[in-house]
């Protein structure tokens, strides 16, 4: 079900007062443990899914979203699950992909049937899947805290693998992505390194806790991870050196305080000239600690490399670009939304659906250049209803109303349009669905004519 009409009263209040806002970014389902990865043009974000109404971590499967502005995210779907691994009993817990060699390589840490936590490695041939297990067996198993894998390739073509709760571990993986030499090293968690101090109580660390997430930036190497327990905050170290010794930065996120969860986690990217910190909290109707929703920020480096301190905003982030009306756009390309879900289906892929009365989708930065005459959607209907198309607000300029008649099914397709007045330049644009009763109508994809 889709997480607003779980809780529908509080939905109305929460989309009225979050007009505006865009974290978090995904709002179809509870997202965690962002792991945004840059491939050519394109932000990849591989997420978890933490299921409805969990008062546990239930986690069945792995999601993937993709953008090019920053604000406007596709649903690309699930694309790896638990059941992809036949040695997996449970718990799609968080990983990371990477592309080399025109492969992806996506490593998720799961419950084994026997051993415990393991981490395993699924590889495909697209960035969004399907993936497929590389090995029939886990890639890595050396503790109970094997969890949160994150990979890093150096300019030397040398890959390494980090992960581990409340250890931190590597291994330097092969140049075939799937196997690793020599054996696994434990990275001394000490106070130069990692802020440690150990607790009287538990004896576990306070700083360092889990969720490192590596990578490279001009001559230093940088590990963001969550820290001090519960409930965690986000910190960094650096070293000069892939494997260290690493010396502890500070923090770079504090514990967030309403709307928080009591776990964090980093994913760090620079993307058209601009970095980015993704993380989530338990903002959305019904979150919290087990139902967690990403977020993503912006920040600065500091001319020595340092990161300042990073406040979580529910205004999230600029576009970087404008989104193109005049090409086919995935009805799931969503900034904000309320009352949808998305489905996967053989003949159309990822599309919107569950639309009720009164539903809408954000999107934002629309560039109408000198103006638009025709819209066309694609959709499938078994009522009927009308697709709003409204101008920098839900009560905004209308330009036109598409009606969608009865197609004869929710899995007949077929393309609709109608005429639209002129509208010039850059605007948000909203679609208001409006219709009589229950589920009105399926839609794939639409596009304006000039």
């Amino acid at each position: 079900m889709n997480i607003k009409k779980i809780v529908l009263q509080v939905t109305v209040l929460f989309a009225a007062a979050s007009a505006q806002a865009q974290n978090p970014i995904i709002q179809t389902i509870y997202t965690a443990d962002p792991a945004p990865m840059v491939y050519k043009d394109t932000v990849y974000l591989y997420t978890g899914h933490d299921e409805d109404k969990s008062n546990v971590f239930v986690m069945k499967n792995w999601h993937c979203f993709t953008s090019t502005d920053m604000v406007n995210w596709t649903d690309r779907g699930s694309p790896l699950s638990v059941k992809t691994f036949s040695w997996a009993k449970q718990d799609a817990w968080a990983g990371q992909c990477i592309a080399r060699n025109g492969k992806f390589y996506w490593y998720v840490p799961m419950t084994h049937e026997t051993m415990g936590m393991s981490i395993g490695v699924a590889v495909s041939d697209s960035p969004t899947g399907p993936f497929k297990d590389a090995l029939g067996k886990p890639l890595v198993h050396s503790g109970y805290g094997d969890i949160d894998p994150t990979v890093f390739i150096d300019d030397d073509g040398q890959s390494y693998l980090y992960w581990g709760n409340p250890y931190l571990k590597y291994v330097k993986l092969n140049p075939d992505m799937i196997s690793y030499a020599g054996e696994v090293v434990t990275v001394p968690l000490n106070k130069e390194g990692f802020n440690v101090r150990y607790k009287d109580v538990d004896k576990r660390p306070s700083a360092y806790e889990e969720a490192p997430w590596f990578y490279k930036r001009k001559n230093l190497y940088y590990m963001h991870y969550a820290a001090g327990g519960v409930p965690e905050h986000l910190a960094y170290s650096t070293s000069t050196s892939p494997t260290g010794p690493w010396v502890y930065r500070d923090t770079t996120m504090r514990v967030i305080g309403k709307g928080g969860a009591f776990t964090n986690h980093p994913g760090v990217i620079d993307y058209k000239g601009r970095s980015y910190l993704f993380y989530h909290n338990g903002a959305l109707p019904g979150g919290g600690g087990f139902t967690r929703s990403v977020c993503v920020d912006e920040f600065q480096y500091n001319k020595d490399g340092s990161i300042p301190q990073i406040t979580p905003t529910t205004e999230g982030v600029k576009p970087v670009e404008h989104l193109n009306p005049f090409i086919r756009q995935e009805a799931e390309t969503i900034a904000w939304e309320q009352g949808i879900e998305t489905e996967r289906s053989n003949n159309a892929g990822v599309y919107v659906t569950e639309i009720s009365n009164g539903d809408f989708i954000k999107v934002r930065s629309v560039d109408f250049k000198k103006g638009a005459g025709i819209f066309q959607a694609n959709v499938s209907s078994a009522s009927g209803g009308f697709i709003e198309i409204h101008m920098d607000s839900l009560e905004g300029e209308l330009l036109g109303a598409c009606e969608v008649k009865n197609t004869g099914s929710l899995q007949s397709w077929t393309t609709v349009s109608t005429k639209v007045k002129k509208t010039k330049g850059i605007h948000d644009m909203y679609f208001v669905f409006k219709g009589s009763q229950g589920d009105l109508f399926n839609f794939n994809w639409w596009r304006f004519d000039k």
